[in-house]
């Protein structure tokens, strides 16, 4: 039997929306940093593979119209980031500013396959101009579509102890 790490979902409170977008918000920062690195070193890696000739011809190239291989990297990169802080932790570092963490139902942290899914859904939810977000707003359990799909829950932490209100 898997030990949960968290508190079971109806310990705490669903995540209201204005949360969820203010982590996105704080975590897409934090991914543009990473698009810069594995950008930066992506360009180095090329630049030793095929030499400064090579990668000036094709900077001077008119046509060209991107990289896939870039493409793949970046966005590589950005699930790991996501997937990697879900599954361990349950929380990105925008979620734990805002304190929300995703969670299985029983409490314990979404796998591998489920991150994918949420990453994918969370990015077709966005691309459906939110909608996929807003959901959440008329769904009896204020789920979206990436939690409903991924069968995860995104819940609201309470105050760590100690803390006053100003």
């Amino acid at each position: 039997m898997v030990r949960p790490l968290f508190e079971p979902d109806d310990s705490f409170p669903p995540a209201p929306l204005w949360r969820r977008l203010m982590a996105i918000i704080y975590d897409g920062m934090l991914v543009i940093a990473i698009w810069f690195i594995t950008t930066m070193l992506y360009m180095l890696i090329k630049t030793m593979v095929i030499g400064t000739e090579a990668m000036q011809a094709i900077a001077e190239d008119e046509t060209f119209s991107g990289d896939p291989a870039l493409t793949a990297c970046l966005f590589g990169a950005t699930f790991f980031f996501f997937a990697y802080f879900w599954q361990k932790l349950g929380q990105t570092l925008g979620m734990q500013v805002w304190r929300i963490r995703i969670q299985n139902a029983d409490g314990t942290a979404i796998g591998w396959r489920q991150a994918l899914l949420r990453f994918v859904l969370a990015a077709i939810a966005g691309a459906c101009f939110g909608l996929g977000y807003l959901w959440m707003l008329w769904d009896k359990e204020r789920k979206t579509w990436q939690d409903r799909y991924s069968m995860s829950v995104v819940v609201l932490l309470p105050k760590p102890p100690g803390k006053k209100k100003k």
